[in-house]
């Protein structure tokens, strides 16, 4: 057994109180000191290229304006979030016109928007619930090629009023069917009163009266 008498260096035997480990960053002042302590020992024949100086020079501010850049953006950024929500709280009750495939309805709820229609003549829109069954077939007149609007009354064929769910709204030219795997679909939009705003960790929702939250980036037009 080994005994360690008084008088000890521990510190040799690596048993004192450890340092705090030191800082490897470069910082401003280091980078200043290394530059003048490289000028006092240069060769004074081959003294340092001025391109090289130079280009020490720059690559340090490059570091430098970097992290002064991430800060101003990060700052840029939080303003223009700001900004966007105050622009989005005004739009509270006007009229956002949304692109869908599907959306949930209340009971009854009917829906209006409009179709993008490739050119003048019939469009077949059917409105399909959540079990794929269809339960209303509506024709329209797309007077020209572009948005032809359309309303459903939010009830079926027979004309009852269809229970709470979800809806897809499917729309064709002419007399093809909608529901064919091979259908060519047209572009469907819904009109809805803008309720409320939400900030969500993803961005800004806009909250459509009988179709809940949806993107401001799936808006397509304000009414």
């Amino acid at each position: 057994m080994t005994t360690i008498a008084n008088g000890t260096d521990y510190a040799s035997l690596g048993l004192g109180q450890q340092q705090a480990p030191r800082s490897t960053a470069l910082g401003q002042a280091d980078f200043l000191h290394l530059m003048t302590e490289q000028l006092k020992n240069q060769d004074p024949l081959k003294p340092l290229d001025n391109n090289q100086f130079l280009g020490q020079l720059a690559q340090f501010s490059t570091v430098q304006g970097i992290e002064g850049m991430q800060g101003a953006m990060a700052a840029m950024a939080s303003v223009m979030e700001s900004d966007q929500t105050l622009r989005a709280a005004a739009l509270v009750g006007r009229e956002a016109l949304v692109g869908i495939e599907s959306v949930d309805l209340a009971a009854g709820a009917g829906l209006r928007g409009e179709i993008s229609a490739r050119s003048a003549g019939p469009v077949t829109l059917d409105v399909v619930d959540a079990n794929g069954n269809r339960v209303r077939r509506m024709t329209l007149e797309a007077g020209a090629a572009g948005a032809t609007a359309f309303e459903w009354d939010g009830r079926d064929e027979a004309g009852n009023a269809v229970a709470a769910g979800t809806y897809s709204f499917r729309a064709v030219t002419g007399g093809s069917d909608p529901s064919a795997v091979d259908a060519d679909l047209l572009d469907v939009r819904a009109s809805a009163r803008v309720d409320s705003v939400s900030i969500e960790p993803t961005g800004l929702f806009l909250n459509l009266a009988g179709m809940g939250g949806v993107p401001l980036s799936a808006v397509h037009r304000i009414g």
